[in-house]
C-alpha cells in the first residue's frame, strides 16, 4: 500500500493529466485572429497614451506569466514595474538619449531581471529531488541557467500582455550596469532588457520590418 506522501503525488499527478486533456477539449488551438494579436499582426510600439495600467492588470498579467515553462521550474526571473515619476527618473540614468521619451511616456516600464541565487529556492519549485547541489558553488552554471530562463518568461510577458490588450515596447537601449547599480544594489538580481507597457498611440506606428523566411533559417536534422 502507497504511502501517504506517495498518493498525494499521484492524485497530484492525476489531476494534472486530467486538467490538460480537458483544457484540450475545451480548446485545440487558438484561431487565426488571437493569434494575430499575440504576434503576427502585433508591433512593438514607441509611443503612448496616457491610460493607465491599473495593479490589478498586473497581477494578472505575472499570473500567466508565472505559468510559463522554466528548466525545473526554476523562475527566476524577476520584474519590477517601474510606475512612478522617481523610478522613471531613477531608470532615465541608463537610457540612451532617444529611449528616454519612450520610457517616460509609457505608463508603465518593466525591468525584467533574473536572480542569480534563483536556485536557493528549488526546494519549493522543484520538491521532486534536490536540485540545488546542481548550481551550488558553480556560478556561472547558475548565471547562465538564470540568464536563459528569465529570458523566456521574459517573453511570456511580452505574448501575455498582447492577450490581456495591452502593448508592448521591448528595450534594450541602456546600460545594464547602471540600472543594476540603481535598482539592484548589494542584490543578487541583475537586469537583463525592459519593456514598456501601456495602450499605443499607433500614429507613431512605421512599416512592418521583413522577416527571414522559412528555408532562410530553418533546416532539419
Amino acid at each position: 500500500m502507497p504511502s501517504a506522501a506517495a498518493q498525494r503525488l499521484d492524485d497530484a499527478r492525476e489531476r494534472a493529466q486530467l486538467g490538460v486533456q480537458d483544457l484540450r477539449t475545451r480548446l485545440a488551438r487558438l484561431d487565426d485572429d488571437a493569434i494575430d494579436l499575440i504576434l503576427r499582426g502585433a508591433r512593438s510600439h514607441y509611443a503612448w497614451t496616457d491610460c493607465p495600467v491599473p495593479r490589478a492588470l498586473l497581477e494578472r498579467l505575472y499570473a500567466i506569466v508565472a505559468a510559463g515553462p522554466t528548466s525545473m521550474n526554476c523562475c527566476p526571473a524577476r520584474f519590477v514595474f517601474v510606475t512612478s515619476p522617481e523610478g522613471k527618473e531613477r531608470l532615465a540614468k541608463a537610457l540612451k538619449p532617444k529611449n528616454v521619451a519612450k520610457m517616460t511616456a509609457a505608463p508603465v516600464t518593466v525591468i525584467v531581471a533574473h536572480d542569480l541565487e534563483f536556485w536557493q529556492h528549488l526546494p519549493f519549485l522543484f520538491p521532486h529531488e534536490d536540485r540545488r547541489p546542481f548550481f551550488d558553488g558553480k556560478p556561472a552554471h547558475a548565471a547562465e541557467t538564470a540568464f536563459r530562463n528569465a529570458t523566456l518568461q521574459g517573453a511570456y510577458l511580452i505574448i501575455a500582455a498582447r492577450a490581456l490588450g495591452l502593448d508592448v515596447g521591448p528595450m534594450s537601449g541602456f546600460t545594464n550596469a547602471v540600472v543594476d547599480e540603481e535598482f539592484f544594489a548589494g542584490t543578487t538580481l541583475r537586469s537583463n532588457f525592459l519593456c514598456n507597457l501601456g495602450y499605443a498611440d499607433e500614429t507613431a506606428l512605421f512599416q512592418k520590418l521583413p522577416r527571414f523566411a522559412f528555408d532562410e533559417v530553418c533546416s532539419f536534422a
